[in-house]
């Protein structure tokens, strides 16, 4: 029972956010991506809002279990919004079989991973304080489904202490059925990206979109269940089969496929 209370906890963190459905859709139009066709220090971050379609905010910086990184959130804001303004993003901890706790007593999402998941959530800037390069996850607006990072906190598996050093992102990047919208309709893909922020490699092949994920603590792993989009058309139906892929978290760059 316990099992399946964690799993159907993790089920509804990843998959859709469901508590969102009160709220505006999350979506961008190819004209606000267009608009903004790349991201950097000078033009996007503190630029004259007033003269742009796409107004934008960073929120709070985040720590990492990369002690030179930070993460800074960037969120897209609707025109009658506060510039600056606050979103939920407090830490989310849980318990699951094999994990002993540590001093601090701090348990990640998944072992030594913690998670931002998005609302309007549009870019992540990672910047790094011993070099003070400040770069961006995306060079256009995106539409993040979930960020995955490095917990600041001490983290343990199967009584190991476990570390990470590693970046994943579920997100919508493109309009794949072509109705001028990026948007939850559209084909998630799911992107590793390295801890200087260099490397980013799309995971999943084309065609398929991200439904979910779980995690597998006897094998440190994560399975990533999938839709293919058959029929080519850009985005998903119930009918289309499922497939499932996996990361061995010890080599996150590689996916393989399970079934």
């Amino acid at each position: 029972m316990k099992n399946l209370f964690y799993a159907l906890t993790a089920f509804v963190a990843i998959s859709c956010n469901q508590s969102e459905t009160k709220k505006k859709p999350q979506e961008l139009t190819l004209s606000e991506v267009e608009e903004e066709n790349t991201f950097d220090s000078t033009n996007y971050l503190g630029r004259n809002e007033s003269l742009q379609k796409l107004i934008t905010s960073p929120n709070s910086v985040r720590l990492t279990g990369i002690d030179r990184v930070k993460l800074i959130p960037i969120y897209k804001l609707r025109k009658t919004s506060n510039r600056g303004i606050q979103y939920g993003e407090s830490s989310t901890y849980y318990e699951y079989e094999g994990i002993t706790k540590q001093e601090d007593g701090f348990h990640y999402f998944m072992p030594g991973i913690e998670i931002i998941e998005g609302y309007n959530l549009i870019n992540i800037a990672h910047y790094d304080v011993s070099t003070e390069r400040l770069s961006y996850f995306f060079n256009k607006p995106t539409l993040i489904n979930v960020a995955y990072f490095p917990g600041p906190k001490k983290d343990s598996l199967a009584f190991q202490q476990v570390t990470r050093n590693f970046f994943l992102v579920s997100a919508y990047d493109e309009d794949s059925n072509g109705d001028s919208l990026i948007n939850k309709k559209d084909l998630r893909k799911f992107f590793y990206i390295n801890e200087t922020n260099s490397t980013k490699k799309q995971l999943i092949p084309k065609h398929y979109s991200a439904q979910r994920s779980t995690y597998d603590y006897k094998s440190d792993i994560m399975y990533i269940y999938t839709r293919h989009d058959r029929n080519k058309n850009g985005q998903i139906e119930k009918t289309e089969p499922v497939s499932v892929f996996w990361i061995d978290f010890k080599d996150p760059g590689t996916l393989k496929k399970l079934i």
